[in-house]
């Protein structure tokens, strides 16, 4: 985990032994295909089901069942890897091991420019 997780990590830590339980399972998480809209672009990600059952349950919505909205630290804790800027946005109620994921369709594009921005102003 970098310096910066380990000072502002945002959302809820794992403890080791519950990160250690969890990360077994990560070869194990499905990536969809990326799908669009007009303004967004989506993918679900698909936890092993027996992975949910060791989810802390402080992760969970008691009135749902599901998962609750996770960060961004969280969800990569949990073993989620994806490039930058996805956000949990919703879960798949009838399958709670779905989740699903959105950022804006230009996201990358935007980044890109901020870098380039930023490098122009450093170099001043």
């Amino acid at each position: 985990m970098s310096a910066y997780h380990q000072n502002y990590f945002d959302g809820r830590k794992l403890t080791e032994a519950e990160r250690t339980k969890l990360l077994k399972f990560q070869d194990n998480i499905h990536y969809s295909q990326r799908y669009y809209d007009d303004d967004n672009e989506y993918r679900h990600v698909m936890l092993p089901k027996q992975m949910l059952k060791e989810i802390p349950s402080d992760y969970f919505n008691s009135q749902t069942g599901t998962l609750r909205l996770l960060t961004e630290d969280e969800w990569r804790n949990l073993g989620i890897t994806q490039s930058l800027g996805w956000q949990h946005y919703e879960n798949h109620t009838p399958e709670p091991h779905i989740l699903l994921f959105k950022r804006s369709k230009n996201f990358e594009e935007e980044l890109n420019k901020k870098r380039l921005a930023q490098l122009a102003h450093q170099q001043q």
